[in-house]
């Protein structure tokens, strides 16, 4: 057994702990910051564990559907779920929530496992540069939304 790859990012936007969860969490606003959204694939649900929602991103040059699945959630603290997406390794996400001096103190890590043969290698480079710039650019793109909110109230 390979051992996982797990990438973190950590950011502070300017918005309280509170206003961040719940713009972050609300999937009426997924298209707003998620990287190279496409569409949303389906109604999502997303706000109980087993609650599933499906997102279509441009991801490696291609429309990938991440179809993800809430484990747990518990408010202003952690949200974790599963994504599957086809052509690419299961991977598991986590979102943390702090307060920290009045903001939101906000960590995203995703660990998967690279699959096996030659694809491992894909997982190990390719996917994993992949999912590191798609987590870089999901907290410019939160950064961006949070000073726009604030200078137009």
């Amino acid at each position: 057994m390979t051992e996982p790859i797990r990438i973190e990012v950590d950011h502070r936007p300017p918005v309280s702990l509170r206003d961040g969860f719940d713009y972050i969490t609300d999937p009426a606003n997924w298209p707003y910051y998620w990287p190279r959204f496409v569409r949303m694939a389906g109604t999502p649900r997303w706000r109980e564990p087993g609650d599933r929602a499906g997102v279509v991103i441009r991801m490696l040059g291609r429309e990938v559907e991440l179809r993800m699945t809430l484990a747990r959630i518990e408010p202003y603290r952690l949200v974790e779920y599963t994504s599957e997406q086809s052509g690419l390794p299961v991977a598991r996400h986590w979102r943390h929530f702090e307060d920290r001096d009045g903001e939101l103190a906000y960590r995203i890590a995703v660990e998967y496992e690279p699959r096996p043969g030659w694809r491992s290698l894909v997982d190990r480079y390719v996917v994993r540069r992949a999912i590191e710039r798609t987590m870089r650019d999901t907290v410019t793109n939160l950064e961006q939304r949070f000073r726009e909110r604030e200078r137009h109230g």
